[in-house]
């Protein structure tokens, strides 16, 4: 539940904030109170929306949407939202590397932090182990045989090549939430994962995706949520997982229906990317979490 934390009181006051936020799974942030939350977004193209409508131009080369998960969270929750989520950030982008784009390289975003934050969602991690290269290589426009399995190709020789760059990623990106955590002392931190792209077995009449390669994209995401939750339960972080709100909303869905954008998008979006609907339902799920 967010409170917003008066930052002067009574010893005992500070007392009970300090440990009604650990029960929230932040152990560290002062709790919130209801009224101006101060909350910044940080994170990927998941979470900024590229393409998406209503772009915001004040960094138009981040493709960062006014209707993404992080604003509809701002508007559930009346909090001020700080929004430097950027398209093709990695790990690295968060932490203190400029970000290059095509209007011009961006601060790394936790510039964006300070001791006064109350709130911070963070979604990243996809462009460190390469998702949407990946992706890619897994579509096949002709069926079986004609082609390459790229579950065949990642998992040659009995060895799950992007099972294993997530692996050698998570410290990398666990050590990013502890300076997250040093620049926001006082802040609920809330990891958002990564969603549900493709049902078991895809949909290879409506999608370019084999069954067997459906599967293991899906898989990639979900050693990519687990690596991640882990890193965050160490430090008592919470992580908010998305799959189950966006199954039966993945690619293969009506557009109207439809969570996440396919190969060849029926809207304003970035193939396998949230579409405004997704955007919407994801922000009420982390709304809720929150409260």
């Amino acid at each position: 539940m967010i409170r917003r934390a008066t930052r002067s009181g009574a010893t005992a006051a500070a007392t009970l904030c300090l440990l009604a936020a650990a029960a929230a799974g932040n152990a560290g942030a002062a709790p919130l109170q209801p009224g101006a939350i101060d909350y910044v977004a940080l994170g990927d193209s998941a979470a900024a929306g590229p393409l998406l409508p209503d772009q915001d131009m004040s960094a138009p080369g981040c493709l960062r949407s006014r209707d993404n998960y992080p604003a509809v969270v701002a508007a559930a929750l009346g909090a001020t939202l700080t929004d430097v989520t950027c398209s093709s950030a990695r790990t690295a982008h968060i932490t203190d590397t400029r970000q290059g784009t095509f209007a011009g390289a961006v601060p790394p975003q936790l510039d964006a932090l300070s001791p006064d934050t109350d709130l911070v969602t963070v979604t990243i991690g996809a462009n460190d182990f390469n998702l949407f290269s990946t992706a890619l290589s897994c579509t096949n426009p002709l069926p079986q045989p004609t082609g390459t399995s790229c579950r065949d190709k990642f998992t040659a020789g009995g060895r799950n090549q992007q099972r294993d760059l997530i692996r050698d990623w998570a410290p990398t990106w666990g050590a990013m939430l502890d300076k997250v955590r040093e620049r926001a002392p006082h802040a609920e931190i809330a990891v958002v994962g990564y969603g549900t792209y493709l049902r078991p077995g895809g949909c290879p009449a409506q999608q370019p995706i084999w069954p067997q390669d459906a599967d293991y994209l899906q898989s990639v995401m979900a050693d990519a949520n687990e690596a991640m939750s882990a890193e965050a339960a160490r430090r008592d972080i919470r992580f908010i997982d998305i799959r189950q709100a966006t199954s039966g909303h993945d690619i293969c869905a009506a557009p109207d229906q439809a969570h996440y954008a396919g190969l060849v998008p029926a809207e304003p979006a970035v193939p396998l990317h949230p579409t405004v609907l997704g955007m919407q339902a994801i922000g009420a799920q982390v709304a809720d979490e929150l409260r």
